[in-house]
């Protein structure tokens, strides 16, 4: 038995994590949000760890928002830099397991191969550059740690680029979606499930998203497909739609490491999203 301590259990992956925890009867499960543990708190986090005897901690906690982040840079490397050092802090401490989610965005994009864990992160954003700084604090912590980078998350919980699309297209006939970025979409269920069999891993950086690679546009065109509308999708450049941060326009990652670490077969994004529309029917 495990006491684990959750942190953003209120997000997609938190959620899709309290749905496989609160069915383990094993471990004694803490699940916290920011209204329930401030993160960016050293003595709230001590003490919480502490008093609970946490002796894993999952942080699922972020600043996501990519545009607004580079408005609001100090919340962000307070969330998403001095979070994980406090958290890594306490781990080390308390001698507890520290598995840190972290992104594609800590890369430029521009590399023509699946990014590695052993390559140099390259953030071309505030968000990105605050994440790979996060990451740098919890490796250089001395705690145990894993950190698992992931891609293009969409969840059956909060709001996400399926949902828009789904939404969308029951209310337009046509979309325009950009094909000029390229990655994986990663359905979170199976980032949760892969999340609790990682906790016998080596310290370390580790990949994970679905397999396969496709754009936004072809990403659209597969939603589109599945709701059965008759929306039309069409694909266009990212100049098409300016944004205030910029996005790595090919962001696959290499996901070899985790799955033969794990032994584990890692499912197509294409079939991840068929599950995850078949739950969403189902709700």
């Amino acid at each position: 038995m495990a006491k684990i301590l959750v942190t953003g259990s209120k997000g997609q992956l938190g959620s899709e994590l309290r749905d496989i925890l609160i069915h383990d009867k094993s471990h004694t499960i803490f699940l916290t949000d920011q209204e329930d543990l401030d993160i960016t708190n050293r003595s709230a986090v001590n003490g919480f760890i502490e008093e609970n005897g946490v002796e894993i901690i999952i942080n699922c906690a972020a600043y996501t928002a990519v545009d607004n982040a580079e408005d609001n840079a100090l919340l962000c490397e307070k969330v998403n830099r001095d979070a994980p050092a406090i958290l890594a802090s306490a781990a080390k401490k308390a001698d507890a397991l520290l598995i840190h989610i972290s992104t594609d965005y800590v890369f430029n994009g521009l590399g023509p191969l699946p990014y590695r864990e052993d390559m140099r992160p390259d953030p071309c954003g505030v968000y990105g550059r605050t994440k790979a700084e996060g990451e740098f604090e919890v490796t250089q912590s001395g705690a145990r740690h894993i950190i698992i980078r992931t891609s293009w998350l969409y969840s059956t919980y909060g709001n996400n680029f399926v949902k828009t699309i789904l939404r969308l297209a029951k209310e337009r006939d046509s979309l325009n979606v950009v094909f000029d970025q390229i990655g994986t979409p990663t359905y979170a269920a199976n980032l949760a499930k892969t999340i609790m069999l990682s906790t016998t891993l080596p310290n370390g950086i580790y990949h994970y998203s679905d397999e396969g690679v496709c754009s936004w546009y072809d990403f659209a065109v597969e939603i589109v497909k599945l709701s059965g509308s008759s929306c039309k999708v069409s694909p266009v450049t990212s100049e098409n739609f300016p944004t205030k941060a910029k996005r790595p326009p090919y962001s696959v990652m290499d996901k070899g490491k985790i799955r033969k670490a794990l032994a584990i077969e890692i499912p197509h994004w294409r079939d991840s999203l068929n599950l995850f529309y078949s739950k969403l029917t189902e709700l």
